[in-house]
């Protein structure tokens, strides 16, 4: 391989590490489990950080045209919001895999192994699109004309990293699109979904903060091989400053949500609760200790989707009176 004195020029100029030649092809078709490796590479089960407040969005929405849920529409959001979501993951992994390649915490990804072949990758994404794509039309018109405009950053993110130190940013406001999308699919229209980009706004500021506390893990490598992110270029404590501010922000937008809607006593133990986990993960992830990163990611923030939701929809029905 020929050397290069730019650092980013070799981050992106590695062979593909996935199999190429048809013995590879033909011994990763026939390898068991490949659903499994697909759903894998994809992280299926991250989908519990967005859709509770999809789901949370819907309901607002419904309670306030009506105040029955109409379990249809949540079927179909629930649908549209894994097929977005699958559609960007393995599109992400696709677009990442030369850079996966150069970093140890992320060789062993299943694009880099083999465990899952690029055709593979290619063709669960397009498959996930169009499950997207038709969930959205099935909802009213409204979602299906928005609905490109949906995965314009969840295309855009993947490329972020080659070209703005902030790719958490885009990262954030990919997720925020899920409350949005919820609402209007109950609503059909934009009038009166202000609620909806305040929870849009939370959901993406959270995110992207947690990104933020993610990414320290690689700020030593990500400066080797040229990929771009607040910690490589800031450091991890300005990262970790950042993410707390994001996430002070999250926490306020919460209680403007909840105020705007109606929510009561339900929903502020739940707030309650999501201070002290928003506290843990900042407590526990220092500069100088990335050791409890995924504790932090996963446990912490995965608790505050599933509490938050869960009071929320405690407090819809019981004060609320949102009926089934």
């Amino acid at each position: 391989m020929a050397t290069t004195d730019n650092p980013r020029d070799l981050a992106f100029s590695v062979p593909d590490p996935s199999p190429s030649s048809p013995s590879a092809e033909t011994d990763s078709a026939r390898s068991p489990g490949k659903v499994r490796a697909f759903l894998d590479l994809v992280k299926i089960e991250h989908s519990v950080f967005a859709l509770p407040f999809a789901f949370l969005s819907a309901l607002a929405a419904m309670q306030v045209n009506g105040g029955r849920v109409r379990w249809v529409d949540l079927l179909l959001i629930t649908v549209a919001m894994v097929g977005a979501r699958t559609f960007a993951m393995a599109a992400n992994r696709i677009l990442d895999r030369q850079i996966d390649a150069r970093n140890p915490r992320t060789a062993g990804r299943e694009l880099v192994t083999g465990a899952v072949s690029v055709r593979t990758a290619w063709t669960g994404a397009a498959v996930a699109l169009v499950v997207f794509l038709a969930a959205a039309a099935l909802l009213n018109p409204l979602c299906l004309v928005l609905a490109p405009l949906a995965v314009v950053p969840l295309v855009v993110y993947p490329y972020a990293k080659r070209f703005t130190n902030w790719p958490h940013a885009i990262l954030g406001v990919a997720q925020a699109v899920g409350p949005v999308g919820a609402w209007l699919a109950v609503t059909g229209t934009l009038n009166g979904s202000g609620p909806a980009w305040l929870l849009g706004a939370a959901v993406g500021l959270w995110i992207g903060g947690f990104d933020l506390i993610y990414a320290c893990q690689d700020s030593e490598i990500d400066q080797v091989i040229g990929v771009h992110s607040v910690p490589a270029r800031y450091g991890r404590r300005f990262a970790l400053h950042a993410s707390t501010v994001a996430h002070v922000v999250t926490f306020a937008l919460f209680v403007w949500f909840g105020d705007l809607i109606g929510l009561g006593w339900l929903w502020w133990i739940g707030l309650a609760l999501t201070a002290v986990a928003f506290g843990y993960q900042h407590l526990v992830v220092t500069p100088t200790d990335l050791s409890k990163v995924n504790r932090a990611f996963f446990t912490a923030n995965g608790f505050v989707g599933i509490v938050l939701f869960v009071f929320a929809l405690l407090d819809l029905v019981i004060r609320l009176d949102l009926r089934p």
